[in-house]
């Protein structure tokens, strides 16, 4: 990547470095745009005044930044951490649902040379205090909507070492620090400190998504994090041009290491408020999106929305939104069919990455790929991928083993857990636990989680097999396959089967569409209800299992 204009200073090295440079080269171009539609949310932020903006789907509040302000935001942080007593290396968590400040915040922190620590907004009480005390947080930014949660468990021991809680929005508590008004008595020049941080440094603590226990704390360096950047930019070709529509959740990798690639490009983003598939499609219309990166829920949404309502994508402009790219977990090839129907023309991509990964990009189909719907794709830019037994030997191709993969992007280490951190990490690969096997043309498909593969009657059952055949029938909106004991077998399948709205069908009905699967892969109880899904999209299993009960599940099975 070349710098061409001469008043920027030098290669950009380092997250910050970049949004420096668009403040340099696009200082009164837009940068982000909130759009909010939850009303009463918008009357709890702070850092500028929101218009009410009345749309052809419904009213709405707006806020802007430009590239400039977004600088000059972050540097206002940065040199308000360093007023507070926070040094480089410290720990700094941001507790916030999307929001137009989440981002300034987030660069504030990276340029103060402190660890920026993102945490998930579906937290509980006890999970704050258990992840604050696990990557040793000093300074919490959170907002109202986490009040009652984080006042319930500040004076618990886990929370002692936080020492001032920065509070984003009006009417601050009396035990915490109104950050607006304290940001604007720091200056927003570029803090000394940011000359000083270097690639190799540490850069940020994310948590694993805690889906088979409380989560892991996985460190990664400024360098990580810029390969992230790197990488998405090469994948997806954004332009300065291109508009980016951010639904997806901040605190998690995907969502915003897919957008660094529209920092690369200095393009704009929107940051919509909500998953309402008939917001998303109004404000892809109306902010001329053309790349919009979705949860595979959410895409089932838009196709229903659009399927079962006449005329609505008439008058709607889309003809900018030229990619619609999904992540974060397997996607049902009859999905992608679907959307082709309704937008032939959007380029399709799929990417895999894990947290631990620094998020998406080791893996991408790419949007040539089409005719391979169904694989994650091969190894990423500057990324190795490999495929290998128990023994960390290579299997034949078509066999199935656990994926693994090197490159810039790799962890460091799970943060003060080195047990956890050998396990995962063996010479340079990382283990990622997702069962794989590739194709003769090097393509490579996600078979299931190493800890949720099935073995009953000593066959192997992978429930993504079973929950991909089951997504073609039509009346099924979601599905999950988990393992419960058994006595003769060792363990069954179950599917749980949620519908669409509206739709109705019969046990009986799914097991003859099941017979278009192996009789030892076929589920032996199916039960119909919800599917519960964390905010990145990946079905929550433990949930399900604690839900039912695994006696209650095994008494009324069928043989």
């Amino acid at each position: 990547m070349s710098n061409e204009n001469p008043k920027v200073n030098k290669e950009p090295e380092l997250l910050a470095d970049l949004l420096e440079r668009n403040a340099q080269l696009y200082p009164n171009e837009t940068a982000l745009i909130e759009l909010n539609p939850i009303h009463d949310d918008a009357k709890n932020l702070a850092w500028k005044e929101y218009e009410l903006v009345e749309s052809g789907h419904s009213a709405h509040y707006r806020s802007e930044l430009t590239w400039l302000e977004f600088d000059a935001q972050a540097n206002r942080v940065a040199n308000m951490l360093h007023g507070i007593g926070v040094k480089p290396g410290d720990k700094v968590a941001v507790l916030l649902m999307n929001c137009i400040d989440w981002l300034p915040i987030y660069f504030g922190i990276l340029k103060s040379g402190a660890l920026a620590v993102p945490m998930n907004f579906r937290y509980t009480s006890e999970e704050i205090a258990y992840c604050s005390e696990l990557a040793e947080v000093s300074v919490l930014f959170f907002a109202y909507e986490f009040l009652e949660r984080v006042e319930s468990v500040r004076e618990q021991a886990e929370m002692k070492g936080i020492g001032r809680y920065l509070y984003v929005g009006i009417n601050p508590p009396a035990w915490t620090t109104g950050f607006e008004g304290l940001a604007a008595e720091f200056p927003a020049d570029r803090p000394d400190t940011a000359a000083e941080i270097r690639p190799g440094d540490d850069g940020a603590i994310y948590f694993s998504s805690g889906t088979t226990g409380m989560p892991k704390a996985i460190l990664h360096s400024q360098e990580a994090l810029f390969s992230a950047a790197i990488t998405e930019w090469k994948h997806h070709n954004q332009t300065h041009e291109d508009v980016f529509l951010l639904i997806p959740p901040l605190y998690h990798t995907g969502a915003k290491m897919h957008w660094f690639g529209s920092l690369v490009a200095g393009g704009r983003t929107v940051l919509l408020k909500g998953t309402d598939p008939g917001w998303v499609l109004h404000t892809a219309a109306a902010e001329h999106a053309s790349i919009v990166w979705l949860l595979v829920p959410w895409a089932r949404d838009i196709l229903d929305y659009i399927e079962t309502r006449t005329g609505v994508l008439r008058g709607l402009e889309l003809s900018a939104w030229r990619l619609m790219h999904i992540g974060a977990q397997p996607v049902p090839p009859s999905l992608i069919n679907r959307w082709k129907k309704i937008f032939p023309h959007h380029d399709y991509d799929t990417n895999y990455g894990l947290s631990e990964s620094i998020g998406p990009g080791c893996v991408h189909l790419g949007i040539e790929n089409l005719h391979k719907v169904g694989a994650i794709g091969k190894a990423g830019y500057g990324w190795e991928t490999r495929i290998v037994d128990e023994n960390g030997m290579d299997v034949a191709t078509g066999q199935v083993g656990e994926l693994i993969v090197k490159g810039p992007g790799v962890m460091r280490r799970y943060y003060r857990n080195p047990e956890a951190t050998s396990e995962s990490l063996r010479d340079g690969w990382l283990y990622t636990g997702d069962m794989a096997r590739q194709d003769e043309d090097g393509f490579i498909y996600l078979v299931d989680r190493k800890k949720d593969v099935i073995i009953s009657g000593g066959e192997n059952i992978y429930p993504v097999q079973i929950e991909d055949f089951l997504h073609g029938f039509g009346p099924v909106k979601d599905v999950a396959v988990i393992g419960v004991p058994d006595e003769r077998l060792g363990e069954i399948a179950v599917a749980i089967v949620e519908l669409k709205p509206g739709q109705e069908t019969t046990e009986e009905d799914l097991r003859g569409y099941l017979e278009g699967l192996p009789r030892y892969k076929r589920p032996r109880r199916i039960l119909f209800d919800t599917v519960p899904r964390n905010a990145t999209g990946k079905i929550e299993k433990p949930k399900l299992r604690e839900r039912y009960g695994v006696s209650e599940l095994v008494a009324k099975q069928t043989t």
